[in-house]
Formats: structure tokens, C-alpha cells, sequence
């Protein structure tokens, strides 16, 4: 309601910024102050108390037409420790983000605070965290740098989860480069009209797409869905578009490994690829990143779905698989992911989850995404209790057999 604050920088160098004490939960059109280059004003309220050091991080940084200043719980934690996330936690989360810089404290508002901010941006860093204060963080756009402050608060919940489980695992820089690699590029072809079944499976992978960014399951560039089409033929979310508008047309049809013309697929397709080919009654995958099930791909601890019937009916043992198989060996994780070992973990990377339908897969991701929060839930209580092997015994005989 009153904190933080955003601003957009304009091509004849005006900075359009919230205003100063106006609850940002009714913000209209007309209360975005305009500040000209010469400092005058133009709106019916002030500019927010921050001005000035969005003002100075646009002077240092020349490329940067947006800011994004907030008080996100989980950024605010390591703001009052003194620290900055490490964003090698995950290989997209580095590109996004890069290098977290830090800004020493200084009065909020004050001239000091905005010399201090800019010159750790002026060092080259997007995103800068405020002793005992927040984070600030800069983009391209405001798209651009609305997905960095998303992204570095998923980083910081996950290592605070984890941290919960256990000893953090970072990636490597060389791991960081493999994570980031961009494969060749497809062949395009022209699909033609779309069928009707067509059409009602795009508009049903959208609708769960942007379900899952609402539910905190998948971030806005982060985590692929993708349901079957035919025996050779799948629609999957598409690169840097946001899960949380994705339409319809923003899918990509992938058909024996070519796709279709002007939407390139996640980088995911070939691992759904691979699934897809090896299990043809599975309909529906999804690569997702929520984030206490991602805390566990960023510890050594184990996923235990033996603590209630319902989480082992639905989810069954969880395999792992080491970080690089995502990108260098795919066909190992298809090998092993069946519809009755539904669920994967890949280090440091995301949560894998199979489905005969989409709304199979779906529900799965929400059963794996609430057994992981209650594990990490349970660390602060006493030692977990799971099922013994009688009960599991009774389990598959009743309900997987």
C-alpha cells in the first residue's frame, strides 16, 4: 500500500514514478507523477520520497528505462543480515539477474542513499540490495526488469527453504554456462489451420499455465507446460513469454522435432520430446519451479513422499537427477520418469511431473508443491515420522494395483 516504488524512464528523458503516500492497490493512470528533465512536475501528486536515486540510477546507467524498488519478505530477510542472494542457485536465475550488488545503508530518500545505489549500478549490476532496507533493481523495460525482481525474490525464498532442509548447493560457473547454452536452432514448418481439438488444447495449457503462475508455481520466464497432440505432435510454452498472460497463439507446435514458424518452444521440448516418444499414454509435462519443491532440488535432502497416503498415491518415490542430464542427456530422465514413477527433481533446476491429461499433471505439481512445504514445515517441529512399509504395502494394493 505505501511501500516501495517503480518508475519508467521515457524517450525525451521524463521519469514517470509513483506518487508519494497513495495506496498502490488503487493506482490509476492519472496519479503516475511525471518528473521533466529539468526537474518540474507534472501530476496531481508528488513524486515518491525515492525520486532521487532513481533519478541518479538512470543518470549512471544509461540503458536502463525501468526501475523496480520493493520490500519483498524474502530479499528483506538478507537485507537486514547484510547479504545479497548467490543467483547461481540456478543457471536462468545468473542470466536473468547476474551478480546481486550491495549498497551500504544510508536515510531512505536521502541524497546519500541515491549516490551510494547508483555507483553499485554504475559497477554493472542490475539488481542491488539496500542494507536493512530492500532491493532495487533496473531492466530494459519494464517487463525486463519486472522479471529480474521476480526472479531474485524466488532465489531468496528457495535458499531460505533450503537453508531449512540443510547445506545450500550452488552451481558452478561452468554449470551456470551449460544451464544457459543455447541449443540449435529448429527447423521451422507451416502447420496450416488449426483443428478444433487443436484450438481447445491451447486455450486449456494456457488456462493452467497462467492457474500455476497465480498459484506461485511457476514464475513468469520460468517452468514449461506442454500437452500431447498426437503420436508425433505437442504444444508447449514458448521462450521469455510471461506464464501469467501467455494466450493461446504463444504456444509452440512442435512436430517430429521441427517447430512451428515464428514461436521458438522452451528449451524444455526435447526432454518432453523424449517422454512424449518413450511413453505414449503420457498427454501432459510440466517443468515447474515451486519453490519449496525447488528448495529440495538445491539441497542434498531427500523428498520424502512416504508421510501421507495421499502424497505417495499421487507422487509415488521421487527419482533425482544430477544437473546436467537436463540439458546433455535428456533420454536418461525419459527412461526413468514412467506413469508409475511420476515425479523427478533435477538439481539446482526444477520439478519434473508427468500426467495423463493436464489436469492429472496439474494436480500432481500441487500434491508434490503442499508435501514439500509441509516437510520443510515439519523441520522446526521434531524428526519426520514417515509410513513404514506395511503401510505403503497397503497403499499400493489399494490404490495402485
Amino acid at each position: 500500500t505505501s511501500g516501495g516504488n517503480l518508475s519508467i524512464r521515457d524517450e525525451d528523458g521524463s521519469i514517470w514514478i509513483t506518487p508519494a503516500r497513495v495506496d498502490k492497490g488503487a493506482l490509476r493512470v492519472e496519479d503516475i507523477v511525471r518528473v521533466l528533465p529539468d526537474g518540474s512536475i507534472e501530476g496531481r501528486h508528488k513524486p515518491s520520497s525515492e525520486f532521487p536515486f532513481h533519478r541518479q540510477i538512470y543518470q549512471q546507467r544509461p540503458d536502463l528505462k525501468a526501475i523496480v524498488h520493493a520490500h519483498p519478505v524474502a530479499l528483506v530477510a538478507f537485507s537486514i543480515c547484510g547479504r545479497a542472494p548467490d543467483t547461481r542457485l540456478f543457471s536462468k536465475a545468473r542470466a536473468v539477474c547476474g551478480e546481486v550488488g550491495f549498497a551500504p545503508y544510508a536515510l531512505p530518500g536521502s541524497q546519500l542513499l541515491g549516490e551510494r545505489i547508483a555507483r553499485v549500478f554504475a559497477e554493472g549490476h542490475d539488481c542491488v540490495m539496500l542494507e536493512n532496507h530492500g532491493v532495487v533493481v533496473g531492466g530494459t523495460d519494464f517487463p525486463d526488469a519486472f522479471r529480474r525482481f521476480e526472479t531474485l525474490e524466488f532465489v531468496a525464498k528457495t535458499v531460505v527453504k533450503a537453508r531449512a532442509l540443510g547445506e545450500v548447493r550452488y552451481l558452478t560457473n561452468q554449470q551456470v554456462i551449460v544451464g544457459e547454452t543455447r541449443d540449435p536452432e529448429l527447423d521451422e514448418f507451416d502447420p496450416g489451420p488449426a483443428t478444433s481439438e487443436e484450438r481447445a488444447l491451447r486455450r486449456e495449457l494456457c488456462d493452467f499455465i497462467r492457474r500455476g503462475y497465480h498459484q506461485r508455481l511457476l514464475t513468469a520466464n520460468a517452468g514449461s507446460f506442454s500437452v500431447r497432440l498426437d503420436e508425433d505432435s505437442f504444444l508447449i510454452s514458448t521462450q521469455w513469454v510471461d506464464r501469467a498472460t501467455i494466450t493461446p497463439d504463444q504456444l509452440a507446435l512442435v512436430r517430429n522435432g521441427r517447430r512451428e514458424r515464428g514461436t521458438p518452444p522452451s528449451r524444455a521440448w526435447k526432454l518432453h520430446q523424449w517422454i512424449y516418444q518413450q511413453h505414449p499414454e503420457i498427454r501432459s509435462i510440466v517443468n515447474a519451479t515451486p519453490v519449496n519443491a525447488t528448495a529440495f532440488s538445491a539441497s542434498a535432502q531427500r523428498l520424502d513422499t512416504r508421510t501421507i497416503p495421499e502424497s505417495y498415491i499421487f507422487l509415488r518415490d521421487v527419482a533425482v537427477f544430477p544437473f546436467s542430464t537436463m540439458y546433455e542427456t535428456p533420454e536418461k530422465i525419459a527412461e526413468q520418469v514412467t506413469p508409475e514413477f511420476p515425479i523427478a527433481m533435477v538439481e539446482n533446476d526444477c520439478a519434473l511431473v508427468i500426467g495423463k491429461s493436464i489436469l492429472d499433471a496439474f494436480d500432481r505439481l500441487e500434491v508434490l508443491e503442499s508435501t514439500a512445504e509441509a516437510l520443510i514445515l515439519s523441520c522446526s517441529l521434531g524428526e519426520v515420522r514417515p509410513m513404514g512399509d506395511e503401510v505403503i504395502d497397503e497403499l499400493v494394493q489399494a490404490f495402485l494395483s
